[in-house]
């Protein structure tokens, strides 16, 4: 008989549990996501979804409400009652690390972490050590990793039937390069299996609010990713641009582009292709609450790394480093004094 594992979510908000009043406060509707975390336990037979911890009393009565799972103000406190088997931690950025080590240090077994990973490199390497002590999986919340239609891209791209890439071009309108631009990266690097060797960016610092508070400031910015094999990548992601969101990748015969979750290509011969939303058959974050239930029941190996979410943050990191330097190429891995720049994401 199959094991049912038990989950907690650390963070009852957005995209933690969905939650309007929360949405409403980021000015983001919830029902446009491509999940949570308490619909991808919600929708996993083998997973009970037994408690949850939040700061806001608001968010943790809806929460209870909907769950009917026991509410914690105090994450240390939830852990040593219940025990969990997965933990999301769907807070903000600064807090990641300590609830990351916080939760391996009591026997989780899985940590289900948002994105980016850390503000720093300093803490995404702490996370991955906690996570090796433990024996554990840290899975951060870069969903498209987990998306049939990204990941039929990828194969796509790297079967060549685009021909040899010849550029990336990315754009999105929000800015956050850190919250929003993190998701692009990362694809970027997927799709393509290249690392990212060097970057020349630009931080776009009109002024803009942060939707998650004075306290963060994550702004957009331009500029130029030299990956292995000297393929370069472009992004323009303003403060204040508009337009849809893409990322086109452009190879020699052909080319493929993405809007939303789906995905349309062109071929040079006059073939096209689209590939619909896959979402109302399962979200991404359904999807990757599966595979942490199979690497749970023991299945060898796990489709994501977390060293591919800190090689992600460390691209994120080396945009800022090179906008101190008048957006001088800086080379990554990050060295120095540049490995203490801090995404000040929320």
């Amino acid at each position: 008989m199959s094991r049912t594992y038990r989950a907690a979510i650390i963070g009852l908000g957005f995209v933690g549990c969905g939650d309007p009043v929360s949405g409403e406060r980021l000015g983001q509707d919830p029902r446009n996501l491509d999940g949570t975390h308490f619909s991808g336990y919600q929708n996993c037979p083998r997973v009970q979804l037994v408690a949850g911890c939040d700061r806001d009393p608001g968010n943790r009565k809806r929460f209870e409400a909907r769950s009917g799972a026991a509410v914690y103000a105090d994450a240390t406190e939830m852990l040593q009652a219940h025990q969990p088997d997965i933990v999301s931690v769907a807070t903000y950025t600064p807090s990641h690390p300590d609830l990351t080590q916080l939760c391996f240090a009591h026997g989780v077994r899985a940590v289900y972490c948002e994105k980016p990973m850390a503000q720093t490199l300093a803490g995404a390497e702490a996370m991955r050590a906690a996570e090796r002590a433990a024996a554990g999986l840290l899975v951060i919340n870069h969903n498209r990793r987990f998306h049939p239609n990204f990941l039929r891209l990828r194969d796509l791209i790297r079967s060549g039937d685009l021909g040899n890439l010849t550029g990336v071009t990315a754009r999105w309108p929000t800015g956050r390069l850190g919250n929003v631009g993190t998701h692009f990266i990362d694809l970027i690097r997927m799709c393509t299996g290249r690392e990212v060797l060097a970057v020349s960016g630009t931080l776009d610092l009109s002024e803009k609010p942060d939707c998650r508070g004075d306290a963060f400031h994550d702004p957009g910015g331009w500029g130029v990713l030299r990956l292995e094999g000297g393929l370069m990548a472009t992004f323009h992601a303003a403060n204040f641009a508009l337009g849809p969101a893409e990322i086109r990748f452009e190879g020699t015969a052909g080319w493929a582009s993405t809007n939303g979750d789906t995905v349309d290509i062109r071929w040079l011969d006059g073939r096209t292709d689209h590939w619909p939303s896959p979402r109302a058959e399962a979200t991404s974050m359904d999807r990757a609450v599966s595979h942490i239930v199979r690497w749970l029941d023991g299945e060898s190996g796990f489709p994501v790394s977390s060293e591919d979410a800190l090689r992600t943050l460390e691209v994120l990191i080396g945009v800022h480093a090179s906008h101190a330097r008048d957006s001088a190429w800086t080379p990554l891995p990050l060295q120095g004094d540049d490995r203490q720049k801090v995404l000040n994401s929320g």
